[in-house]
């Protein structure tokens, strides 16, 4: 029972996850048909960059790793929890307010910094406008995550998992708007990004409200608490302004090509599907269940937890890296090629997903192994090996852009990625029982890996047989459709087969998430 609740857990979370990507695809289909790869899209793009930029620096370094585990202690110690949260929340509003000002007074020197490459042509001053006006977004998805951190710690994951839908409706409604009213599509872009912050922020205030928090406003004060979290809180904070400098490198890297800023991106965004599902799920509900593990002595507990957790993330990881790599190109063609979106723009951008691609367990690794430490309130060891990576992105971007161009920096992303799950894991090996793999993970890691490969060859066969019917416009959906469900087909029954997965567990998880929370969670 204790593995279906957490698996459940991961599930609540990856379903609505799985929504919101759907809602970006059909965001980035409409982007791609609209603007294709042009300067502003480039534009947009480093101009939307730069509030998520901050705000991963900030609050998601912050406060899903420091102020979620000091939050759920007091929380089940019947402390004043609230009284905690309030401060942190209206000292951050306070923090925010100036600094999203100051930003935007200096937006010219923050685009420079993202994408030099811009400033000897048209596409530097629309990513000044365009950054002017998204940049406030800052300030209400940083006090989304709090919020959404406090949800999470009681164990509610509905509302905090279906907040970013809202982002992408809201992009949605802006394109299809500007096209109908022939207004500038970048700008509208532009202002629809902190309209979707207030709707983010107002849906997660109602349901923390409903949690029984009143979050009253609070004179913002630097409390004895507010400044241990501080400490907690700093290495982490630089840890992911570490992996915030590693984006800047490989947005300078790619502004100097045209173009390649949008290439990079829209294949960002396809890696970002499993990886936001299974990473995003299992980073937050398997934090607070290790905090509450190892705080209780759990260890045993807390192994099995970890090794779920990291059983998840390859069960479905795997075949996603597999997947990218294998139909690069018939996915990018189906999903992005019409209106304004090129042969050349397919090209490039496939060569990127595949090379982000065989980054993409490293990256879901980094969520399960990551609150090892985080669980402890060890922040310093993960901003050490942020360090290196960070390193080892910009030798290789940096240096392999004469030779390679804008790939250098996919590439660079991919082996920094791995580089830092290598230490983490190393760094891990002295954590005791609840940092080392169970008999069940031994015996089934192979199994999936093997299942993985397997899908890879029937997807490739698959691509070869349709590959007539990718290029017919009434039938490449149905086709690429084949493919996938062909390969999904494959990986199951042959997972199945050999064990590397259970069916019946699957179905107990899922059905065990559709009332994992309560109806005044979301």
């Amino acid at each position: 029972m204790a593995r279906i609740r957490l698996v459940a857990g991961f599930l609540t979370v990856g379903l609505w996850t799985l929504l919101s990507r759907v809602f970006g695809f059909v965001r980035d289909v409409l982007m791609a048909s609209y603007l294709g790869a042009g300067p502003v899209t480039d534009a947009f793009f480093v101009a939307f960059s730069l509030p998520n930029m901050f705000r991963r620096f900030f609050a998601e370094g912050a406060f899903n790793f420091a102020f979620v585990p000091l939050f759920a202690k007091k929380h089940e110690a019947g402390e004043d929890a609230e009284g905690f949260a309030r401060d942190a929340f209206w000292g951050m509003a306070a923090i925010l307010l100036v600094f999203s000002t100051l930003a935007v007074i200096a937006m010219p020197f923050l685009v420079w910094g993202m994408a030099a490459g811009f400033a000897q042509d048209e596409r530097f001053d629309m990513a000044v406008v365009y950054g002017r006006v998204a940049f406030p977004y800052i300030f209400f998805i940083s006090l989304v995550a709090l919020l959404s951190g406090m949800l999470n710690a009681v164990g509610r994951f509905t509302a905090a998992a279906a907040a970013p839908v809202l982002l992408n409706v809201v992009f949605v409604a802006a394109m299809i708007l500007a096209d109908r009213a022939d207004w500038p599509m970048g700008l509208t872009l532009s202002y629809a990004v902190p309209v979707a912050g207030v709707a983010q922020l107002v849906m997660l205030w109602v349901a923390v409200r409903r949690a029984g928090f009143a979050m009253r406003f609070r004179r913002p004060r630097l409390t004895p608490e507010l400044k241990r979290l501080a400490i907690i809180a700093a290495p982490a904070v630089l840890a992911g302004g570490v992996v915030q400098i590693n984006l800047i490198v490989g947005r300078q890297v790619a502004s100097f090509t045209e173009n390649a800023v949008s290439w990079l991106s829209y294949a960002d965004r396809l890696y970002q599907l499993p990886l936001g599902v299974v990473g995003i799920a299992v980073g937050v509900v398997l934090l607070p269940e290790l905090s509450r593990r190892l705080r209780a002595g759990e260890e045993g507990a807390g192994q099995h937890s970890f090794n779920r957790g990291l059983e998840f993330s390859l069960f479905l990881t795997l075949p996603s890296a597999v997947a990218l790599v294998v139909i690069a190109a018939p996915i990018v063609s189906v999903l992005y090629g019409r209106g304004a979106w090129t042969e050349s723009d397919t090209q490039a951008t496939s060569l990127a997903l595949a090379i982000y691609a065989l980054g993409l367990p490293a990256f879901v690794l980094h969520k399960v192994l990551q609150p090892l430490y985080y669980a402890r309130h060890d922040t310093k060891r993960p901003f050490q090996y942020a360090l290196v990576s960070m390193v080892v992105n910009a030798v290789i971007a940096v240096g392999l852009m004469p030779v390679l161009g804008f790939v250098a920096a996919a590439l660079a992303t991919t082996l920094a990625g791995w580089m830092m799950v290598l230490q983490l894991w190393l760094g891990s090996r002295g954590m005791g029982r609840a940092a080392q793999l169970d008999d069940q993970m031994k015996s089934r890691l192979w199994r999936i890996t093997l299942s993985a490969l397997v899908m890879g060859a029937a997807l490739y066969g698959l691509n070869v047989l349709l590959a007539e019917f990718l290029v017919q416009s009434g039938k490449r959906y149905l086709a690429l459709l084949a493919i996938i469900a062909g390969g999904s087909v494959a990986y199951f029954a042959f997972g199945q087969w050999i064990g590397a997965f259970s069916v019946a567990e699957l179905r107990a998880s899922v059905s065990r998430s559709r009332r994992s929370d309560p109806p005044e969670a979301g």
